[in-house]
């Protein structure tokens, strides 16, 4: 219990801990569910007598005040995904964002591109060996404070002990800030009709035996909802949530036919209630990672039957996906979506999806195509033309490898919103697709 001696002499406040936050200093912050409200506070209190300070995250849930106009000159935001507390920053110019794939993330940090120095981390307390888990954010953490100068962390009672390769020893933390209140939790509502009829046709593609990723929200819901007569599936995802906890119990998720990390559920991070938390604390079949494990496509190839689901804002008759801005306007990132459609592609058995609404509503209450002729002009393509394979809306599956650039638009047109699929043929005559 040697460590223990450590651990009382770094005990110090929010306050004196962030007071060795100085002008000019990188810090990077743990986000999602596990950003560290007390250091965050702390930091904006002190904002005023700093200048320079660039805070640097993925992307984080909650309030993000550090980015409001006030503190300009102060902190200025680096963001390597946009949420909705950065979005409007990024777009009015008063933070950045850059670009990046999430399984290269840590190289940013421990090959000194962005090299940091301090790191702000949310991790339970020590066990009787002196090891914090990083609870329900492990992702780029590890890499983060094996990078950082300095490791400032807040040990909360509240968060779950996650395993797997989710511990820092308290030796690395430099200044320890006791904390206790509740992680904050994202409730998972019902998903509409609309997500159940897409998730219906995903579903449709997903075989017995599978090892699936799939993000958060109303697609993944409708998604899960059909997969209950399915066998022996498994998780291998950057994230899960509540919605995997019921095929668990149900033993439709077992995880005894994945070719790596068997019997295992292995993610990055977690986003869901304090039933998800509550299920992952100290359970065994948990297995988090760090994003370089999770993320890299050689590894997520390795699972046979490897199913990749994701979402986009708009398709392109070609297939090019745009699912980070709005035209010119950034709207969130690259994230994982290229590393799990990739990985999947090259998985013995494995189908990347891409999965979206036909239409969409606009502010005015006109209706749009998602499923365009071309991408709004700046869009950005997060995953190539040469890359998708499987594109689904409620109208059903476009199975879009080895096909020709005609076959392509057929098949698009064939799935978009019954009310746009005269205009779309009709653009497809004119660029020469048809």
């Amino acid at each position: 219990m040697s460590w223990l001696h450590t651990y009382h002499n770094r005990i110090v406040s929010a306050e004196e801990a962030v007071q060795a936050v100085k002008s000019g200093d990188r810090v990077y912050m743990t986000g999602n569910c596990s950003v560290p409200q007390v250091l965050m506070k702390a930091l904006i209190e002190r904002a005023p007598f700093l200048t320079d300070v660039e805070v640097c995250h993925i992307l984080t849930l909650g309030k993000t005040p550090y980015a409001d106009p006030e503190f300009a000159g102060h902190i200025r935001v680096n963001t390597l995904f946009i949420g909705e507390g950065v979005r409007a920053a990024v777009n009015e110019g008063r933070a950045d964002f850059t670009p990046i794939r999430l399984s290269e993330v840590p190289g940013l940090f421990t090959e000194g591109i962005l090299p940091l120095d301090v790191a702000f981390i949310h991790v339970t307390p020590p066990d009787e060996h002196g090891f914090c888990s990083f609870g329900v954010e492990v992702s780029t953490n590890r890499s983060a404070a094996q990078a950082a100068k300095l490791v400032i962390a807040e040990l909360n009672p509240n968060m779950p002990r996650t395993l797997g390769d989710s511990f820092i020893h308290i030796s690395r933390i430099h200044k320890i800030v006791p904390v206790d209140y509740p992680i904050f939790t994202a409730t998972m509502g019902t998903p509409s009709e609309l997500s159940m009829q897409i998730g219906k046709h995903v579903a449709s593609l997903i075989e017995d035996g599978s090892t699936m990723q799939m993000g958060i929200g109303s697609i993944p819901d409708g998604v899960l909802y059909y997969l209950k007569d399915k066998k022996d599936l498994g998780i291998h995802t950057e994230m899960f949530s509540d919605g995997v906890i019921e095929l668990y119990e149900k033993g439709v998720v077992t995880g005894e036919k994945k070719t790596i990390d068997k019997g295992k559920m292995v993610a990055g991070f977690l986003i869901g209630s304090k039933r998800l938390y509550d299920f992952v604390d100290n359970n065994p079949v948990v297995e988090m990672r760090p994003t370089e494990y999770v993320n890299d496509p050689y590894i997520i190839r390795q699972n046979d039957k490897m199913v990749a689901i994701n979402s986009a804002i708009e398709v392109d008759l070609t297939g090019q996906v745009c699912a980070d801005s709005i035209g010119p306007r950034l709207y969130s990132g690259v994230g994982g979506q290229l590393d799990f459609i990739r990985g999947a592609a090259r998985s013995r058995g494995g189908k990347p999806i891409i999965g979206l609404p036909s239409s969409g509503e606009g502010k005015g209450g006109g209706r749009f195509t998602r499923i365009v002729s071309m991408l709004k002009e700046g869009a950005g393509v997060v995953t190539p033309r040469y890359d998708v394979h499987y594109v689904v809306t409620e109208h059903g599956v476009a199975n879009l490898y080895g096909r020709t650039i005609r076959q392509r638009a057929k098949a698009l047109i064939d799935v978009a919103h019954p009310d746009f699929r005269a205009e779309l043929e009709r653009k497809a005559i004119e660029l020469r697709y048809l």
